[in-house]
């Protein structure tokens, strides 16, 4: 009887080196133009995330800046009123949507499959569309910046300031094709995460031995795929309202302003927590290793990270108490705001405890997701505050909510990003980062932060409005307002020096061996930097924390040197739900340009709406046929071929 080609057993072996040459041919890109843009290794797009995200953090980080020399002192003109409205509105939504969550999806791209013990990604043609979707929508969201056209009312884009009567030119536009054209590359993304998860994690990683960074980012991206059709929709509504004349939001036409403020918020404040609890996970991941014992309160921490998403969803008021709503409406949502910071204090305490009970070794990382949590409090506490309706009145639109936003977007994502940089860096390059520079990056960035943005808390209870050009110096406002401009220049040379010491290390960096820090978790069983395949045999794990088997316990023994070999094509195994056993051996796509045209083709689509060529956008449109036949099309490699003979 012949072999059935849709059921095999797949070998199990030690690795050894015929077999690694055998895997780097099979899985490594050809070094050519079409194995550059066409790659779909994690690896490399992850690390495409994370110089793009830090990109536009830098861009984002010069427009702060312009913004505190503008503000440094009273009656200053540096910048017009136009310009400086352009600067916090690009700064705001840079910051929010270009860095903050693409950062992390650097970290997730590049990790999630070392740390699941698996070779890449559930989707990894999904998943460099994802990137090359993010990178175009970016570079989109700008032209109109270069030419004085940048968007000018603010991140959040509050009609009726908003609509064409009142701003007829094509700034606002662009934001909003722009934030429908990157929406398509989160939520396509958050799929991405949420099917590798559930799907292709080594044999044995049962549900209670995932690492507590797999969850933070797998929470979020669940709230991903409920927040952003609600922002779509709205600036949908928007466009059409400017495109069309539609009436949405026109309420003399019978339009409703507020409904763009509640759209936005469904989608802004869990948004919020998306940005913040995979970085919460990047600490949580991190800051054991040194302190030499695993998380306090583990799964604690995991229900914690998931009730803290959920609640999330329950508070979008709150950022609306000043707009005239029902009494009833404002105190549920109060209450809302105050309850959701249970499950956020459980980490602190969690973190705290881990310290408190381990043998800390201050390296740079450590320092820095040591910080995160002092930060995190202190933009704890002025959220906290803000639930309050009376108090909220008083600080709406003040610097002090500027002082609260900058703590948690800030102290709860570019710490623990810096952090995870320091931890994760040998991993990524196979070289170490100096931690002599790191000693002085971390204390100039963090003693500038805090001199920078704690003084914000008191310009604003003494009143200062927050997206003002310019004020009178008889206001008292002058000395508060240098301090905090010398405060951002000292965090920005911090910055500075952190560039520095990625690109130095990069180059001269002392090599890495593959395990440096004494981890526990899987991505640091594999050769630093890890090769095109991860792992030549996929691991089994029998506990939560495999390197540390034998220190913590010894009953349970994962095995990480002898597996399931799959070297037919690009194969990984597929794993159940709940137990993680083997039930498949999914084939993985080839280098491919399919992603990187999709993308072209639908970025082609968006410039022909804003330039209202809508011939050019129906021909895109059109061509997104071919090209995802293309992308669809069965093939030998993806095992389809086999499967349709006879």
């Amino acid at each position: 009887m012949a072999a059935n080609p849709t059921f095999k057993t797949p070998v199990i072996a030690q690795p050894n080196a015929e077999l690694r040459e055998k895997m780097e041919g099979m899985w490594s890109d050809p070094p050519t133009l079409h194995g550059w843009f066409g790659t779909t290794d994690h690896k490399k797009v992850g690390k495409r995330y994370l110089v793009t995200a830090f990109v536009f953090l830098l861009v984002g980080g010069l427009e702060a800046l312009g913004m505190r020399l503008q503000l440094a002192q009273p009656n200053e003109h540096l910048l017009s009123p136009g310009l400086y409205n352009q600067f916090f509105s690009m700064h705001g939504f840079t910051m929010i949507f270009l860095y903050s969550l693409p950062i992390l999806s650097g970290f997730s791209n590049y990790l999630w499959p070392l740390i699941l013990g698996t070779r890449d990604m559930a989707f990894p043609r999904l998943n460099a569309f994802t990137y090359w979707v993010f990178l175009l929508a970016g570079i989109f969201l700008y032209i109109g910046f270069w030419g004085g056209k940048g968007t000018d009312v603010g991140w959040f884009n509050y009609v009726p300031l908003a609509e064409r009567a009142y701003n007829p030119d094509w700034n606002v536009d662009i934001y909003s094709l722009g934030m429908i054209f990157l929406g398509i590359s989160t939520t396509a993304g958050a799929v991405n995460f949420i099917a590798t998860m559930f799907r292709t994690r080594a044999p044995g990683m049962s549900i209670s031995r995932v690492p507590i960074m797999i969850w933070g980012t797998l929470v979020a991206n669940v709230g991903i795929l409920f927040a952003v059709p609600a922002v779509s929709l709205d600036f949908l509504m928007l466009w059409l309202d400017r495109r069309f004349g539609t009436q949405f939001f026109n309420p003399e036409m019978g339009g409703r302003p507020l409904l763009w403020q509640h759209l936005f918020w469904i989608f802004g404040h869990p948004w919020v927590y998306a940005i913040v609890l995979p970085a919460m996970s990047i600490v949580s991941q991190g800051l054991p290793v040194y302190c030499r014992r695993p998380l306090v309160a583990h799964p604690a921490v995991v229900l914690a990270t998931i009730l803290t998403m959920v609640l999330g969803f329950g508070v979008w008021v709150h950022h609306m108490f000043s707009t005239g709503l029902p009494v009833i409406a404002m105190g549920f949502f109060s209450a809302a705001s105050f309850v959701i910071v249970i499950p956020s204090a459980v980490s602190v305490f969690a973190w705290v405890a881990t310290i408190w009970t381990g043998r800390p070794v201050f390296t740079t990382a450590f320092k820095f997701f040591a910080a995160e949590i002092v930060l995190f409090v202190i933009g704890g506490v002025s959220g906290f505050m803000t639930a309050a309706v009376p108090l909220d009145w008083q600080l709406t639109d003040t610097y002090f909510v500027v002082a609260h936003i900058h703590y948690v977007l800030i102290g709860i994502n570019v710490f623990p990003v810096v952090g995870g940089i320091y931890h994760w860096f040998p991993k990524m390059t196979g070289r170490m980062m100096d931690e002599r520079l790191g000693w002085w990056n971390f204390w100039l960035m963090f003693i500038g932060f805090n001199l920078g943005f704690f003084p914000m808390h008191i310009s604003g209870l003494e009143g200062m409005p927050r997206r003002i050009y310019t004020y009178p110096a008889n206001l008292g406002w002058g000395d508060l307002n240098l301090v905090t401009t010398i405060g951002a220049f000292v965090f920005a040379l911090g910055v500075l020096l952190f560039v520095v010491n990625v690109v130095r290390s990069h180059k001269h960096g002392a090599l890495a061996p593959p395990n440096p820090w004494d981890a526990d978790t899987l991505e640091w069983a594999t050769e630093s930097p890890p090769p095109s395949y991860n792992f030549a045999v996929i691991p089994r794990v029998a506990t939560l924390h495999p390197l540390w088997e034998e220190r913590l316990d010894g009953s349970w023994q994962s095995a990480l040197n002898e597996g399931a070999v799959l070297d037919e094509e690009h194969e990984i195994p597929a794993t159940t739900v709940l137990d993680a056993e083997p039930d498949a051996i999914m084939k993985m796509p080839h280098t491919t340009l399919a992603p990187i045209s999709l993308a072209l083709l639908i970025a082609g689509t968006f410039v022909g709406l804003l330039m209202s060529m809508w011939w050019v956008a129906a021909g895109c449109l059109l061509a997104m046929i071919p090209a995802l036949l293309w992308w669809f099309w069965p093939s030998p490699e993806m095992g389809f071929a086999e499967r349709a003979r006879p």
